[in-house]
């Protein structure tokens, strides 16, 4: 292999070098930031984990599990970056989207017919990076077919969203971030119960914001 490839693909972030200590730590994932200050002080790469799998595990649709990454996704459409929506429970409300901050212009939504197309879908569009973040709703895919949207995710450079029931919460999964997502009184209570780079202890409560 010439010199300069084997340089570059030694600075691949998953690659670990012998060399390397605690004084020169590999180079961070890069990360989207959430829009929620203490949530990015929480997460090790200061924001959602770019290329890789971000689960937000919920007991039931409409806790405002879709508020959690909502300013992240209109952030991203400010700078010209898509997104695409797959297999939604319910049909999004373009004018809500839009006084959110979204622009309608820059979300794709796809609608498959049973949860194997909604996993083939999610697997491509992730594997394309075409789509800053893609945002999928899938109730039981094995720990294999998590894996494959690990890798497309990584291979594309794209954030993935998972949204899931809570019940998958004991299913191995190559998730970078699993969140157990619920709401108390006025704050949204994140359980992250994984996350790589950190291990939290305690849960973290983010204010609801106003609308």
């Amino acid at each position: 292999m010439p010199h300069a490839e084997l340089h570059s693909l030694l600075q691949h972030p998953h690659i670990w070098r012998g060399n390397r200590t605690a004084t020169a730590p590999p180079p961070q994932q890069q990360a989207i930031s959430s829009g929620f200050a203490a949530l990015d002080a929480a997460l090790p790469d200061g924001g959602w984990p770019q290329g890789a799998i971000t689960e937000i595990l919920h007991i039931h649709h409409g806790l405002g599990e879709l508020s959690l990454v909502i300013p992240a996704i209109a952030a991203l459409n400010r700078h010209g970056a898509h997104a695409a929506w797959i297999a939604p429970p319910f049909l999004p409300y373009a004018p809500a989207l839009h006084n959110r901050g979204l622009s309608l212009t820059h979300n794709l939504l796809i609608t498959p017919d049973n949860e194997a197309d909604s996993l083939w879908a999610l697997e491509q569009t992730l594997r394309n990076g075409a789509c800053a973040a893609v945002l999928g709703w899938v109730s039981s895919p094995s720990t294999t077919q998590l894996r494959r949207l690990q890798l497309a995710a990584e291979s594309g450079a794209t954030s993935a969203f998972l949204f899931r029931p809570r019940t998958a919460v004991r299913q191995a999964s190559p998730a970078a971030l699993r969140i157990a997502f619920s709401q108390e009184q006025q704050h949204y209570r994140l359980d992250i119960i994984k996350c790589r780079g950190r291990f939290f202890r305690e849960p973290l409560f983010i204010p609801i914001p106003a609308r």
